[in-house]
This record gives structure tokens, C-alpha cells and sequence, in this order.
């Protein structure tokens, strides 16, 4: 009979995994925002008419939908690494 384990995604170790995958998919989103707004005039165009918050709510926006995207992905290869060994 085997031997039931606990996941490694409940573990300091899997914690600071998640997070760090989280952290590189907040960081690539603020250089995708970036980007998207030296790129695109018509998005820099927008950003300024729409006022003081339509800035910051567009960074935060995507910046944490790449953190959330990474967390997720995280988990999978987490979860997937412990399978193997």
C-alpha cells in the first residue's frame, strides 16, 4: 500500500514557489504595460484623457491579471513536479 503524502504546494518551499511565480508574472506585466503604452499612441492617448485613476487602474488591472495568470501556472507545475518524483 502507498504511502498518502502531503502535496508540496502546502509547504513553506511551495508557498515561496507560488509567490515567486506570482512576483515574475507581476514584473512582466508592468513590462508589458509599459511596452504596450511606448508602442500604441492611441493607448497613451486614452490614458491621458481619461483622467488621474485611468493610469493606475490600467497598470493594476494588468498587472495583476500576468500575477494571477503565473500563480496559476505555478501551481500546475508545482502540483506536476511533485507527481514525478
Amino acid at each position: 500500500m502507498r504511502v498518502k503524502k502531503t502535496p508540496k504546494l502546502i509547504s513553506p518551499t511551495g508557498v515561496i514557489k507560488l509567490m515567486t511565480h506570482a512576483m515574475m508574472g507581476a514584473a512582466l506585466g508592468l513590462a508589458f504595460t509599459l511596452a504596450l503604452i511606448l508602442a500604441n499612441p492611441a493607448v497613451a492617448e486614452l490614458l491621458n484623457h481619461g483622467g488621474s485613476g485611468a493610469f493606475l487602474v490600467f497598470v493594476v488591472t494588468l498587472v495583476t491579471t500576468f500575477a494571477i495568470g503565473a500563480a496559476l501556472t505555478g501551481i500546475v507545475f508545482i502540483l506536476n513536479e511533485d507527481k514525478e518524483s
